[in-house]
C-alpha cells in the first residue's frame, strides 16, 4: 500500500522512514506540505493518491505556544482538520497522532480513550481541537495519542539528560508522572497496523486509541536515574550524574504540565492484536542506535580516544 507520511524531520518521521515496512513510504516535509498553508497539503493528497496518511506532523513548542496560540491552532487544529478533509476527498484513511496533553493529569490511574479531556495549556487545546476536527472530517480517522515520545534523533528528554551527563548533579521534576513512548516502537506499530486501516468507514480500526510504551509509570526523575543508568552500563557516559528529585513548582514553566498523564492502551491491544512494546527495551535500543551513530561523541564524553 502508498502512505503519504505528512513531515520528515521530526522524530516520528525518521522513526517511520528507519522502519523496514513492506508499503511505500512518501515523506513530504514543511516546503511540500505546510499544515499553515492547508491548501498546499491538500493538492499533495489529491496528487499522490495515497491508501493511507501518516500526520507526524505538529507544532510541539508546548511552553513557546503559550505566546503563539495562533500558530499553534492553525498547525494543530486547521492545518488537521484540512488535512483531514484532503484524505477524505482522495478517499483514503488517515492516522493522525496525538498527545496525552489533551487531560488535566487531576486524578489517579490510566486515562483511558473516551475519559474527559481538559487540557491545561495551549499546546493541549490545540491537539484536541485537531482531534474533533479530523473526526468530523473523515470518518476513517485514527486519533492515536501517544506519550513522552524520545528517539535517537531530534530534541528529546533522553536526548537532553545525554547532553548533561557531564554534571554532578541534576535536578528533575518528580511530581509528573507518565510512560514514555519510543519513536521507533510508535513508528513500527503505525506500519503494522496500516493494512487494517484501509478498513471501511465504521469499522472498528477508527476513533481514538492510545500508545504509550507498556510497563510501570515513571516520573521524568526516573526515567533520568533510568536513562543515565543504561548509558553507564552502555559505557556510553564515565558515571551517572546524582538526581535531585524536586516538584513541579520549583522548576515553573510558561506551560501548565499535567501531573499524571499515564494512558490505558489496553484497547489499542484489544483492537489491533498486540499490546504496546515496553518503554525500557525502547530506551536500550534507542540508546544502543544513538551509541552506534555518535561514537566519538561518547568516547569523548568518557575521556577515551576513539
Amino acid at each position: 500500500m502508498r502512505i503519504l507520511v505528512i513531515g520528515r524531520g521530526g522524530q516520528l518521521a525518521r522513526a517511520l522512514a528507519a522502519a523496514s515496512s513492506p508499503h511505500e513510504l512518501i515523506f513530504l516535509g514543511r516546503e511540500q506540505a505546510d499544515l499553515t498553508r492547508p491548501d498546499q497539503a491538500a493538492r499533495a493528497v489529491a496528487a499522490l493518491s495515497p491508501d493511507l496518511v501518516v500526520n507526524a506532523a505538529a507544532y510541539t513548542a508546548v511552553d513557546r505556544a503559550e505566546q503563539e496560540p495562533a500558530l499553534a491552532h492553525a498547525v494543530n487544529a486547521e492545518g488537521v482538520a484540512a488535512l483531514a478533509r484532503a484524505a477524505a476527498e482522495a478517499g483514503c484513511a488517515l492516522a493522525h497522532v496525538s498527545t496525552d496533553y489533551v487531560f488535566d493529569g487531576a486524578r489517579a490511574g490510566a486515562w483511558r480513550p473516551d475519559d474527559p479531556t481538559g487540557p491545561l495549556c495551549v499546546y493541549g487545546a490545540s491537539k484536541l481541537e485537531g482531534e474533533r476536527r479530523a473526526l468530523a472530517a473523515n470518518p476513517r480517522t485514527l486519533v492515536l495519542r501517544t506519550s513522552w515520545v524520545f528517539s535517537p534523533w531530534g530534541r528529546n528528554f533522553v536526548r537532553t539528560m545525554l547532553g548533561l551527563a557531564a554534571r554532578e548533579s541534576l535536578r528533575v521534576v518528580d511530581d509528573q508522572i507518565g510512560r514514555p513512548t519510543s519513536a521507533l516502537d510508535l513508528a513500527e506499530a503505525i506500519l503494522a497496523i496500516a493494512p487494517r486501516l484501509t478498513a471501511p468507514a465504521g469499522a472498528p480500526v477508527w476513533g481514538v486509541q492510545h500508545y504509550a510504551g507498556s510497563g510501570a509509570p515513571v516520573s521524568w526523575a526516573g526515567f533520568a536515574e533510568r536513562i543515565f543508568a543504561r548509558a553507564a552500563a552502555l559505557g556510553m557516559i564515565a558515571r551517572a550524574p546524582r538526581i535531585e528529585r524536586i516538584g513541579a513548582d520549583e522548576y515553573p514553566t510558561p506551560a501548565r504540565r499535567p501531573a499524571n498523564l499515564t494512558l490505558d492502551c489496553t484497547g489499542f491491544a484489544q483492537v489491533f492484536g498486540a499490546p504496546p512494546a515496553p518503554w525500557e527495551e525502547g530506551l536500550e535500543r534507542v540508546l544502543r542506535i544513538i551509541q552506534a551513530e555518535e561514537p566519538e561523541a561518547f568516547s569523548a564524553a568518557r575521556g577515551l580516544q576513539t
